[in-house]
């Protein structure tokens, strides 16, 4: 179990949510606030409810945003940040940690900088604290612009991972990101970037709950000072990238029955207690406060064991395997590491 950290920031909310150094830039808060919407910012309102939603996540004692390009949530969260500065919830920006992603239309080497640049113009912000590579593939970019799926299955190609990570780096060097990391990388992957990597990166953020433990992961990444970041602490409930074995599951239900808590929080405290930093995400008040309940109280060895038990599976499964692609099959994208999954069907992502 992660013993107590150092760093924590105690917040007008009188919640301290302690932080865990990284290897640049400042202490990540070690529970975060997620802005992807199901519809990734394609429907009538998104924008609006995200900046309601981080108001409201702020004054709950958040510092920590987690966005990317591809949520169409960045002015969303740049514009609260800016509010809440105004209104005096908080100091300055230099106060929230946010993180932002490289889509893979923009994974490309000429396009990486640029893309940086469009994040922080929608920010309205001079940096981020971290810049991810979202995931270990690009896209050919699209003729146009415009709402529909975020991935074409038949343009997938492979990354050149060290034209992109050099120029993840020159992002650094210039200040724009204060650290930089990936999303999405297993193992084999990680090592790849590794063996020519000046800059190693900060942190992965990946797919981390109960029934997603990532312990060869993590292992593999704690050796390398590498901080894991666990996306869908709950299974994401109602988005594409959704495994309802979490939410639904006997063991967890029974659990927090047991320590009369909500399955949200064990799932978010069991996260919590691996050393991840986690992302949690609602935008319902009473559940941001809740997510938040997770500091003074933990499992117990019987808990963690059943927890241990569970069947592994992925939701986050095969939107990005194609026979036409550099990942042919599941084996491949995820390294051969937590191969089991389900495989839902969305308008974001096509096949032609």
């Amino acid at each position: 179990m992660a013993g107590v950290d150092k760093h924590g920031t105690t917040t007008a909310a009188g919640v301290v949510v302690p932080a865990v150094p990284l290897s640049s830039g400042k202490p990540m808060p070690r529970v975060g606030f997620g802005t992807a919407t199901p519809t990734l910012g394609q429907a009538e309102g998104d924008a609006a409810g995200v900046t309601e939603a981080v108001l409201r996540a702020i004054a709950a004692g958040y510092r920590h945003f987690d966005t990317a390009a591809v949520y169409n949530a960045e002015s969303a969260l740049g514009d609260a940040v800016a509010q809440a500065v105004r209104a005096g919830a908080i100091a300055s920006r230099d106060e929230v940690y946010v993180t932002s992603k490289l889509w893979i239309t923009d994974a490309h080497p000429g396009r990486v900088l640029p893309a940086l640049k469009k994040t922080l113009q929608n920010l309205g912000m001079a940096y981020v604290d971290l810049y991810l590579i979202h995931h270990p593939v690009s896209l050919r970019p699209p003729e146009a612009q415009g709402r529909g799926p975020v991935v074409v299955k038949k343009d997938l190609v492979a990354m050149d991972m060290q034209g992109v990570w050099e120029e993840m780096e020159e992002c650094h060097r210039q200040g724009l990101a204060k650290a930089i990391g990936v999303s999405n990388f297993a193992c084999k992957k990680l090592e790849h970037l590794l063996s020519f990597a000046k800059i190693p990166p900060a942190a992965n953020q990946v797919e981390v709950h109960p029934y997603c433990r990532q312990n060869k992961l993590r292992e593999f990444c704690k050796v390398r000072g590498i901080q894991l970041c666990g996306y869908s602490p709950l299974g994401a409930t109602g988005t594409a990238w959704a495994n309802n074995n979490v939410m639904d599951s006997p063991v967890l239900k029974q659990i927090a029955q047991d320590r009369g808590k909500t399955v949200a929080q064990v799932c978010i405290r069991w996260v919590y207690e691996q050393g991840d930093c986690v992302i949690t995400k609602s935008f319902n008040e009473s559940r941001m406060r809740e997510n938040l309940d997770i500091f003074d109280w933990e499992l117990t060895d019987d808990d963690r064991r059943k927890i241990s038990d569970l069947p592994e599976s992925r939701g986050n499964y095969n939107f990005l395997v194609h026979e036409s692609g550099p990942f042919k099959t599941v084996e491949d994208l995820w390294d051969g590491e937590i191969t089991a999954g389900q495989s839902n069907q969305t308008p974001l992502v096509s096949s032609d």
